[in-house]
């Protein structure tokens, strides 16, 4: 870990480039577990693979970066080159019987997380067939083999905290899930060109690549303009790029800020884009509440000209091709950036969809964005309801809201078409899981459902 924080400090230092701390100890922690610790009287051999491995690792994200982008998991690229150029494999010592519980609990509880159990679903089923398939032709039983890969080897471990890693996965869930089938086939170490056989460490390399192929490439250093009130408590951050670049209504971003003392959820964020790619500026919206992070302090205090780096352009949370296709949008509080988005792009399109926007907030006060909700019902036709949890004063001046919380009797109120049309949610992950169980049981299929959600995200 020291060697690690180090020489990533060092790079950070002579490539001019913000620092994500918590990678530092994710990756050694890692490492940690692939690399044996060390026997008796081994000491001096495992100091010298151990601090070469940590070393790369960290020497890999700026070394091995394309755009300011890096292209392979550090820690398998460490242990790949570790064992070609010294000749010291690492053990994957973690994948062992006693071991297998505690990464199963821990890992189900980052991929629960971080909403990748397609991903790793794909690997696991890939993986396991050809595990079964070359078991077979040497006469072992399924079961047997299933067994021996989940208990005895560090297939678990793998799929679970190293082919998650956000950066080098691809950007939308049918690549993931291609992704995942990629690695998995070539897991399995009887899979070999020439003398060269398969590891853990170089399937992942070989999907890494895959990842940079399909993936968005851009990394941006955005210059920060002003800050606008949209909501109590919200406010619009408005950048200034220096190209341009595409993306669609919907997506997210990874947001990284330097700051000093970064608390101990970091300095990156995911926030979806705000702004609509027919617009200059790029703006992301943000709730503050009592005793923001660190990050969200930082944000709060900079000053116009100060940069902040932004990557990693992500997600399936946009329209569907097919204009004709009528849509229900439902937002909670600042969730609703998305649809900030989505709209104002029809605004500037002057391009009409049937579309129902429900919004609800807290008051009348938590209403981010009504003056292009209000124009997109005058110009596009988009039918707006906004529900208001907590009526008072200001609610009851407004006839066109509705009181309480949006349930099924609303829905069904409101969209009488609605089993014709496709649901987008957006808000806390409480309030996507409750619609998302609402509109199951109105019948909804779950292929008509689509929920924002991205890592980092609560």
């Amino acid at each position: 870990m020291v060697v690690s924080w180090l020489t990533n400090a060092i790079f950070a230092w002579v490539f001019r480039a913000p620092s994500n701390v918590e990678s530092v100890y994710i990756t050694a922690l890692i490492l940690v577990f692939i690399i044996s610790p060390p026997h008796l009287g081994g000491y001096s051999q495992f100091i010298a693979l151990a601090g070469w491995a940590a070393a790369w690792a960290m020497a890999s994200k700026f070394i091995l970066a394309i755009g300011k982008k890096h292209i392979m998991n550090p820690a398998a690229f460490a242990v790949a080159l570790t064992a070609f150029a010294i000749g010291q494999s690492a053990s994957w010592w973690v994948g062992t019987f006693y071991m297998a519980p505690f990464v199963a609990i821990g890992g189900f509880l980052v991929v629960r997380k971080i909403r990748r159990a397609d991903m790793v679903g794909s690997f696991l089923i890939i993986a396991l067939a050809v595990i079964i398939g070359f078991g077979l032709s040497r006469g072992s039983h399924p079961l047997i083999s299933v067994r021996s890969a989940l208990l005895d080897s560090p297939i678990l471990f793998f799929a679970l905290i190293m082919l998650t890693e956000p950066l080098t996965t691809p950007p939308t869930r049918m690549l993931r899930m291609g992704y995942g089938a990629l690695v998995g086939f070539l897991f399995v170490p009887t899979i070999h060109i020439g003398a060269i056989y398969s590891t853990p460490e170089l399937a992942l390399i070989v999907g890494n690549i895959f990842s940079y192929v399909v993936s968005p490439k851009e990394k941006l250093i955005l210059k920060f303009k002003e800050k606008i009130r949209v909501a109590a408590n919200a406010y619009d951050f408005i950048f200034a790029s220096d190209r341009k670049f595409t993306f669609r209504p919907g997506q997210y971003m990874e947001w990284t800020l330097a700051h000093r003392h970064p608390d101990s959820r970091g300095n990156r964020r995911y926030f979806t884009i705000a702004s609509a790619p027919t617009e200059e500026d790029v703006r992301i919206g943000v709730k503050f509440y009592p005793e923001p992070s660190s990050f969200k302090n930082r944000l709060a205090s900079m000053n116009p000209g100060a940069t902040i780096v932004v990557s990693q352009r992500a997600g399936d949370f946009v329209m569907p091709n097919n204009n004709q296709q009528k849509l229900v949008f439902i937002a909670g509080g600042i969730g609703v950036t998305p649809f900030r988005s989505m709209i104002q792009n029809l605004l500037d399109k002057n391009e009409k969809r049937p579309i129902t926007l429900l919004y609800s907030c807290k008051t009348v006060a938590d209403i981010a964005y009504k003056e292009i909700f209000d124009k997109a019902v005058g110009e596009l036709g988009i039918k707006t309801v906004y529900v208001i949890a907590e009526p008072d004063q200001a609610s009851n001046n407004h006839l066109e809201m509705r009181h309480g919380l949006i349930d099924k009797t609303m829905i069904i109120e409101e969209i009488p078409d609605f089993k014709e049309r496709m649901f987008y949610i957006s808000g806390p992950h409480a309030m996507v899981a409750a619609f998302k169980k609402t509109l199951k049981g109105m019948g909804i299929k779950r292929s008509r459902i689509k929920i924002d959600f991205f890592p980092g995200y609560a």
